[in-house]
């Protein structure tokens, strides 16, 4: 795993880019500090959103950021080679064979169709079980996305709210006009404030969330035509070929018939399919 550098020079170009802006436009960047407005706008929007989280659900924030802000290389290409050399070792020492590449392979989707394969299960249990897991991953993706999503829908209105407060004090203070252009200025920051953290940062976080779950749900989508397709005994270069459909164009690497070679020399798959994201 390693930080997503999408992800942080976005963040990094989106609010550099505003502060940038104001500067060149003459304004300082201490303007932009209000601490009162991050109260409301920040403290508003985290409150507004945990009301409609479940406990569960707030301690799972933590690693949801972590997923955000954290790539996990899904090698499509691999771990096809992988399933191919899985179906090679089938084909000649049986499906009892596979048992012993398990402890090697590190991605929990691919590990648990394997053992379900190992365990003789009916090829449709076998679909059944790997599509109720998928089905599974993708909802509680979602239920993050979701977090994201609503924390961006409350953000510019807690903005506004800040504004409106602000403008209550500067109508409640008419009496010193020299003071009210800095006040009226004050209380706008609210309102940059809501709409350029949901803009820039939370509705943002969560488009990068739906991203992973679709990379992913591809991913395990791929393993497990791979694996039934491996169960019902089919040839393992017409494997790779079904396969590949899931690859982007060009993405394509040679390595058919590469399988047999590696068999032969006692060369396995084991250990060969990345961890998942």
């Amino acid at each position: 795993m390693f930080l997503d550098l999408n992800l942080i020079l976005g963040l990094l170009i989106g609010f550099g880019s505003l502060i940038a802006a104001f500067i060149l436009e003459g304004g300082s960047p201490g303007a932009l500090l209000a601490i009162t407005a991050a109260m409301i706008v920040f403290g508003g929007t985290i409150g507004a959103t945990l009301i409609g989280l479940r406990r569960e659900e707030v301690l799972n924030i933590p690693r949801l950021l972590k997923v955000a802000f954290r790539e996990k290389p899904l090698d499509l290409n691999e771990t096809i080679n992988a399933i191919v050399n899985y179906a090679v070792l089938a084909r000649k020492e049986g499906f009892v064979r596979l048992e012993k590449e398990l402890d090697g392979v590190k991605d929990d989707f691919l590990r648990t169709a394997l053992q379900l394969v190992v365990d003789g299960t009916d090829p449709e249990q076998t679909r059944n079980v790997l599509e109720q897991y998928i089905y599974a991953t993708s909802e509680r993706h979602h239920s993050g996305i979701s977090l994201f999503e609503a924390a961006g829908g409350y953000a510019p209105t807690m903005g506004i709210i800040g504004t409106v407060m602000g403008l209550v004090h500067v109508l409640s203070n008419l009496s010193t006009p020299d003071k009210l252009g800095p006040s009226i200025a004050m209380a706008f920051i609210a309102t940059l404030y809501g709409v350029s953290s949901a803009n820039l940062l939370w509705l943002p976080i969560a488009t990068k969330l739906k991203n992973k779950d679709a990379r992913e749900r591809l991913y395990q989508e791929m393993i497990l035509e791979g694996v039934l397709a491996l169960q019902a005994g089919k040839n393992p270069t017409l494997i790779r070929n079904t396969l590949a459909a899931f690859l982007a164009p060009g993405k394509e690497r040679a390595g058919a018939g590469k399988e047999e070679r590696e068999v032969s020399d006692g060369a396995g798959p084991q250990g060969r399919a990345r961890q998942q994201g």
